[in-house]
């Protein structure tokens, strides 16, 4: 089948699958700490479900799949879903599979994902501290998060890459001692703009940390030099000290690349959102369950794409949230 162009000529390679609107931990910057509504079981997709919609993806072109949540490792069938993806062939060979974690559990499962097909994780890690971890997670669980890692490495889950979302007044100091850590252990650290995906809705603009910001802050212990050709990444990269260890700055509010987006989202309860920020989704859930074919349901993939609008809309006058939260929608 012909790819997944949208009407301003993006080719759509990358797809990344919610497993589960539930979470291990409970960030402030994503859930409340607690009356989270969950998704209905039967409402969620079986395996089954799941790997032949990414089939019909992987027919459209797709050729990366991003495992994410809530939280993928408590989904249960986790590496039959692993090892059902990394079977497919794309037009580029075997489809890549990676997953975004809080790592709680990892130390467990590192090995046999590893064997499933999985090729690499990223892994959010905001503070070295305990008190401030357990300030923004809602848990003291920075111990597990940190052997996580460490499994995860051990493993051969290359690179380790690191989610960092600094929040002002919490965590912002601390941008120079995670980058240290980083270096030190050979991972790679990725810091995130704070984005209006909470289920509380208590993003601001004028206190979200900024790219610019992260950057002035590590430019206070290390020299940075822009990495030319960012492609379709979502992270500006930056040599550091010379390289060639990098970290990289994802400004999706304060410097979009929607221009140059690549993704397209599934989340747990079958939904296809064509962006993060989309207001609408399109539902294969039910076409699927009522017996559509493989035709059909790339045909409602196309529509999808199809529709997507030029940006995200952040920056835009009148921009609302989107009605789900980033822990329903899948990072």
């Amino acid at each position: 089948m012909d790819p997944l162009v949208d009407r301003f000529g993006r080719v759509h390679r990358d797809l990344r699958i919610s497993l589960t609107d539930r979470c291990s931990l409970r960030c402030t910057y994503c859930m409340p700490e607690q009356g989270v509504p969950w998704l209905a079981k039967p409402t969620l997709l079986s395996t089954d479900e799941l790997l032949r919609l990414t089939e019909v993806a992987v027919s459209l072109g797709i050729v990366e799949v991003r495992l994410t949540g809530g939280e993928p490792l408590l989904r249960r069938d986790l590496v039959e879903v692993v090892a059902g993806i990394s079977s497919m062939q794309g037009v580029d060979g075997p489809v890549e599979v990676s997953m975004t974690t809080n790592a709680l559990g990892l130390d467990m499962m590192a090995v046999p994902l590893v064997e499933a097909g999985m090729a690499r994780v990223n892994i959010s890690l905001d503070t070295l501290d305990r008190d401030t971890f357990v300030r923004m997670a809602r848990r003291d669980r920075l111990d597990d998060t940190l052997e996580g890692i460490r499994a995860a490495a051990d493993a051969g889950l290359a690179p380790v890459k690191l989610n960092t979302v600094l929040l002002r007044d919490v965590n912002d100091v601390e941008a120079p001692q995670l980058l240290a850590f980083a270096l030190e252990h050979g991972y790679e650290l990725r810091f995130i703009e704070q984005m209006p995906l909470d289920a509380g809705h208590t993003w601001h603009r004028e206190s979200m940390v900024t790219g610019q910001e992260v950057l002035d802050r590590l430019r206070t212990a290390y020299h940075l030099e822009p990495v030319p050709q960012r492609g379709s990444a979502p992270a500006e990269l930056f040599l550091v000290d010379g390289g060639p260890a990098t970290v990289g700055v994802i400004a999706s509010v304060s410097s979009p690349f929607c221009g140059t987006c690549d993704r397209v989202r599934l989340t747990a309860d079958g939904q296809l959102r064509n962006c993060l920020f989309a207001a609408a989704e399109t539902d294969l859930r039910t076409p699927l369950r009522d017996g559509a074919g493989d035709d059909e349901l790339a045909a409602l993939f196309r529509a999808s794409i199809g529709a997507k609008l030029p940006g995200h809309g952040i920056n835009e006058p009148g921009f609302l949230q989107p009605p789900r939260n980033m822990s329903a929608i899948g990072g």
